[in-house]
């Protein structure tokens, strides 16, 4: 890995270039406030995030990334559109492999605007692209939108369709739900021994933890509801697993998905989008033709993304993490402007790794 200041300096030489495009240069604080992101992904932050505590503030944790506190501050006071790059260290825990990094400098660049989402995605990839281009990376997109657009579709409770979009980003516990909201999974034992009791909270002893009594009921009564809703058909779940399956260029994974939208509209909106950006990266001289698309691309490290999403990797280096990745991230917006919302899209860059290879090349 290259020295920390030749890192820092092309940190820098990559945001002067997302100012060039028009990006108003951004800081954020290093500690951030753990509440907010233990909302957004729950306690599994804690295993990849630096947390400590303040007398005052409470939890915080080092910035595990700039697109949240990008993101509150252009809620709070920003105009309409507006782009912002940035440059800074984030803090990610690694307790599987000792040769990841645990502080590394991302450079990124993050786009507002409401007038054309297909047009936005297209911008912020084809910015990246030919950013990166001498280092010859290969470039991969996906589409969570459509995913989840399928999970919509799909005819059962809403309370089953809310645990699997919770759940997209985890892919084996969304396979897991799947399996047992269509049957083919059994209820586990220790739950249907639960619900077969006339009054569960009868035989409970002392309440521990932060949920009432009540909190339980509810919580019982809903495993109730679940039990005697229908299960998924084999149909639609056969459908959700041709989406899944769909790893081709990207204009035979278009044709893919419009045969599988025939038999699941609810997918057509979304493949319409997927169809409107990859014309708008062929008016950016992106060859679209070639251009590798994966329908459950980013589902196992993009949790926030919930439209287009795309990363730059080393196939000569799968040892290393992409070099870039980023994608849309509307519902974030939504979440953190308490109701109002913007579409939103970005992408970072690591400059260190994207300074490796060039050297080496």
């Amino acid at each position: 890995m290259p020295e920390k200041s030749a890192i820092i300096a092309e940190a820098a030489r990559l945001r002067a270039l997302f100012e060039q495009a028009g990006a108003v240069p951004v800081e954020t604080a290093i500690l951030q406030p753990a509440a907010t992101l233990l909302d957004l992904y729950g306690e599994d932050i804690r295993a990849r995030a630096y947390t400590t505590t303040d007398a005052l503030k409470g939890e915080q944790m080092l910035r595990p990334d700039f697109t949240v506190p990008i993101v509150e501050m252009h809620m709070a006071h920003g105009a309409e559109p507006a782009r912002y790059t940035y440059a800074g260290e984030v803090f990610r825990r690694q307790e599987d492999d000792p040769e990841r990094a645990s502080e590394y400098l991302q450079v990124g660049y993050e786009v507002f605007a409401r007038d054309d989402s297909a047009r936005a995605d297209a911008e912020v990839f084809a910015l990246i692209h030919r950013i990166l281009e001498p280092l010859g990376l290969r470039a991969a997109t996906g589409d969570i939108g459509i995913l989840m657009a399928a999970v919509n579709g799909l005819r059962t409770t809403e309370r089953r369709k809310a645990a699997l979009r919770r759940h997209i980003w985890r892919p084996r516990r969304f396979r897991a739900l799947i399996d047992r909201f269509s049957g083919r999974a059994p209820v586990p034992e220790s739950r249907a021994a639960l619900l077969a009791m006339d009054d569960p909270m009868a035989q409970a002893g002392p309440l521990i933890g932060l949920r009432d009594e009540s909190e339980i009921a509810a919580r019982i009564a809903a495993l109730r509801e679940d039990a005697k809703a229908a299960p998924i058909s084999d149909a639609e779940v056969g459908l959700i697993d041709a989406i899944l399956a769909v790893r081709e260029t990207s204009l035979d994974a278009l044709k893919q998905l419009r045969d599988i939208a025939k038999d699941l509209p609810a997918i057509s909106a979304a493949v319409d989008q997927l169809a409107a950006r990859l014309e708008a990266l062929e008016g950016q001289g992106i060859d679209v033709a070639a251009l590798h698309f994966e329908a459950s691309y980013g589902r196992t490290q993009m949790e926030y993304y919930d439209g287009f999403v795309f990363g730059f990797t080393a196939e000569d280096r799968p040892d290393l993490p992409p070099v870039a990745t980023g994608g849309r991230y509307d519902a974030l917006t939504r979440r953190l402007g308490q109701g109002r919302e913007i579409p939103a899209v970005g992408g970072m860059i690591r400059p260190g790794l994207a300074l490796a290879l060039g050297e080496a090349r």
